[in-house]
């Protein structure tokens, strides 16, 4: 197919876009970058899916495969881990877009990268990984700070993937953890802003940054819906609680499965956002979920069945750093950190002082190769049965 042809398709999605997509929705044609590439420009693709694609294609989002959700060290391959999560996020929220007619490219985009910072082992490791953070004078560490350092910073060898900022803002100001009954947008955002904002969340992990998009709401919302059922499943799988433990209040409103919890929210955020200018539950549907939500933090999130590994996880990520911060400043050139991590990074990049480096090594580990490494630098292992000697 000709370059003509594809331009003039192209030109025929984008005039669809203005037709079909809400007045509120976010074009693809008004994705801002810092960096203008003149290729994009040119290209059958349109930006946002381009986005997509290139946080798809990187390295940090591989490493989704192997970080934990909630639960870590269980051998049982029935559990959701993050690479899951992220996928249900994104298709969740597709579905909302779709009935509001916002951009699904945008909508997945912010979605498939927004836990992308998570440290391995969870919010338990963003936890240690923060307050280490701090006693080295950095700031606390933030998953959602993380993530589009990841993107914006650290891929592609520190020169970054040249994502547009809706989508880096949409992922930094993803926090499903603060539960809202409705979020509308705070337009009108630069990159200025978007680097104000991110230092803002680190030094006050409470600050409640507004996605500058409608689609970036929706992401933010469909965070919870993804993850408010499926753990309560996983929970009941391993036995730490069972269905009719679940608050019969919250039952009563939003089901007591999975399936149901989810179809029941995503029906009720459509119903009560269309035409607005917001994304928004009704009162009863989000009081609702608030109780579900603070009986699975009683009862899932903080059950200390699953704590029990905790203080090694913590001592781990102590040693791990205080071990690669004298590693970088030494130049131990053999160490792991600057064959896997450093080698061909930007000079940029590299002159960062050793504790950002760190933090940004250990952020990207997955959790098995959190602990092949914890186990190589505790465990010594066996020396060879005879020498050569020495010419």
């Amino acid at each position: 197919m000709s370059n003509a042809v594809l331009s003039e398709l192209r030109t025929l999605l984008e005039k669809n876009e203005q037709e079909r997509l809400s007045s509120r929705a976010t074009l693809s044609n008004q994705a801002i970058r810092q960096r203008e590439e003149d290729r994009l420009k040119k290209g059958h693709r349109q930006f946002f899916a381009v986005d997509g694609d290139r946080i798809l294609h990187s390295r940090a989002y591989s490493r989704y495969i192997d970080k934990t959700q909630v639960f870590s060290l269980i051998p049982n391959d029935h559990l959701t881990h993050r690479v899951l999560h992220v996928q249900l996020v994104s298709k969740i929220a597709r579905t909302i877009g779709r009935f509001l007619r916002l951009n699904e490219d945008l909508i997945e985009a912010i979605a498939l990268g927004h836990d992308i910072g998570h440290p391995p082992f969870g919010h338990d490791g963003e936890r240690y990984l923060s307050g280490i953070c701090k006693d080295y004078g950095l700031p606390g560490f933030v998953h959602s700070v993380q993530s589009v350092r990841f993107l914006h910073h650290i891929e592609n060898k520190g020169k970054g993937c040249n994502l547009s900022l809706q989508v880096l803002d949409g992922i930094l100001c993803h926090d499903g953890e603060l539960h809202l009954q409705s979020i509308g947008p705070n337009r009108n955002k630069s990159f200025d802003t978007l680097f104000e904002e991110m230092e803002r969340k680190e030094n006050d992990t409470d600050a409640d940054l507004r996605p500058m998009t409608l689609e970036g709401c929706v992401v933010r919302m469909s965070d919870v819906i993804s993850y408010i059922g499926r753990d309560i499943e996983d929970a009941i799988r391993l036995g730490l609680i069972t269905r009719d433990m679940l608050p019969k209040s919250a039952v009563d409103v939003l089901g007591n499965t999975n399936g149901t919890i989810v179809y029941r929210l995503v029906e009720d955020l459509i119903t009560n956002s269309s035409g607005k200018d917001e994304i928004c539950f009704s009162t009863k549907v989000s009081d609702a979920l608030l109780e579900l939500r603070d009986f699975n933090m009683d009862y899932i999130y903080r059950n200390p069945l699953i704590k029990t590994e905790a203080e090694k996880i913590e001592n781990l990520y102590r040693i791990m750093f205080d071990h690669f911060v004298k590693a970088v400043k030494n130049g131990h050139s053999d160490s792991v950190i600057f064959k896997t991590f450093l080698d061909g990074m930007s000079s940029d990049y590299r002159d960062q002082p050793a504790v950002v480096v760190v933090r940004d090594f250990i952020a990207g580990m997955t959790d098995a190769y959190f602990l092949r490494t914890g186990r190589d630098l505790l465990i010594p292992r066996e020396l060879p049965a005879t020498f050569k000697k020495v010419q």
